[in-house]
């Protein structure tokens, strides 16, 4: 099993930006010098909390620092802009990585985003599979491109203004060949949007706010859409991302992951709560469908969605996680606000030097499963 990051990242809103920008920066410098696979980064327009806005431009300032490390868009919100301008950003920072890029994308969820683009009332869903066809195209065609297919916004040509002797109207493809890798962030239980990245040869990453019992949901999803054209799923393609606090003392892991009032965790699920609440999208939080809203409270979703524990309790953790849901590729740690840099740090190492070592040798002593334990609930 690798080993991946991700930070969306959330900030208290009143830490400078300047600083939670370098400090984000130096999480991933660290995840490369520690063996991480690869890093994500989310984007936000509109939001304090989450103050990187364009992850290009972001993971760009680590392709020099970083050594080995793939740096993956996580997401690029593709109902955000126009798939010419998408297409041709991430083959240059294809090129200027030299193959280290993985290509994240999403629709974009946020509802001020949307609103400051003018795009509030559009289906951002249907954006986004519009968006998705005309990149793929444009890196798949050459030029004139005339991308012109039925009922989608999106139109690419440039026939009328084409100088090819000089190399104009010409769009640059990216460094891998055919593509990067395509990975799309899954939230909801069950999603009917796993099915279509198996069809399309898209990997799927679990969000690490959704509760562990809906995760059987997306590989049988993912599973089914690959079948559906004659491919047999890999789980190696399957990232599941949770959140994780390794210390060297169960009371601190409890304490930096739970229960201090200052704990960043506490302070990311307060505010991933909220704004699921206000999204109507808290379902992700429930333990069944239809349980009452007032179950969910802050102290059980720390429960529910924190591995927090000593070295050997995020091991036995992990590989419970494992038998729930069933074998996949990576486990991708959830990057929170550097409260206490020290603790940060040292669980990073923890988790890379210490905890994956004994998960992998777990798994290498056990067979090969890739059906989850089924839920009733």
């Amino acid at each position: 099993m690798r080993l991946g990051y991700f930070t969306m990242p959330l900030h208290p809103l009143e830490r400078d930006p300047t600083v939670t920008l370098q400090e984000d920066r130096q999480a991933i410098i660290l995840a490369d010098q520690l063996g991480f696979h690869d890093a994500f980064v989310g984007e936000h327009l509109t939001d304090l909390a989450e103050n990187v806005t364009n992850s290009f431009i972001f993971l760009a300032t680590l392709i020099g620092e970083t050594k080995q490390i793939r740096l993956g868009s996580g997401t690029s919100n593709l109902s955000h802009t126009h798939p010419t301008l998408v297409a041709a950003h991430a083959a240059m920072f294809d090129h200027l990585s030299k193959g280290r890029f993985i290509f994240g994308v999403s629709p974009g969820a946020l509802a001020s985003d949307a609103e400051a683009l003018g795009i509030l009332d559009q289906d951002r869903n249907r954006i986004f599979a519009e968006a998705i066809d005309v990149i793929l195209a444009i890196w798949e065609r050459d030029p004139p491109y005339d991308i012109d297919f039925p009922d989608n916004r999106f139109k690419v040509s440039t026939r009328k203004t084409r100088v090819p002797e000089i190399g104009r109207g010409v769009m640059m493809k990216p460094y891998q060949s055919p593509r990067p890798e395509i990975v799309g962030t899954v939230v909801a239980p069950a999603s009917k949007g796993v099915t279509l990245m198996g069809r399309r040869d898209f990997h799927p990453m679990s969000a690490n706010f959704l509760l562990s019992h809906w995760l059987a949901s997306h590989w049988t999803n993912y599973a089914e859409g690959k079948a559906s054209v004659g491919v047999t799923a890999n789980p190696e393609d399957w990232r599941v991302a949770r959140t994780i606090f390794v210390a060297e003392d169960a009371a601190t892991a409890r304490a930096y992951g739970k229960d201090d009032a200052r704990s960043p965790y506490r302070y990311y699920y307060r505010q991933m709560l909220t704004k699921m609440m206000l999204s109507k999208r808290h379902v992700i939080f429930k333990r069944h469908a239809d349980e009452d809203d007032s179950a969910l409270t802050l102290d059980r979703l720390l429960d529910d969605l924190v591995l927090c524990g000593t070295v050997d309790q995020v091991v036995d953790q992990i590989l419970a996680l494992r038998e729930e849901a069933g074998d996949f590729g990576e486990i991708v740690y959830a990057g929170m606000d550097q409260v206490d840099p020290a603790l940060s740090r040292r669980s990073m190492e923890l988790m890379a030097q210490e905890v994956m070592p004994r998960v992998n040798a777990a798994i290498a002593r056990s067979p090969r499963r890739t059906e989850p334990i089924r839920n009733v609930a």
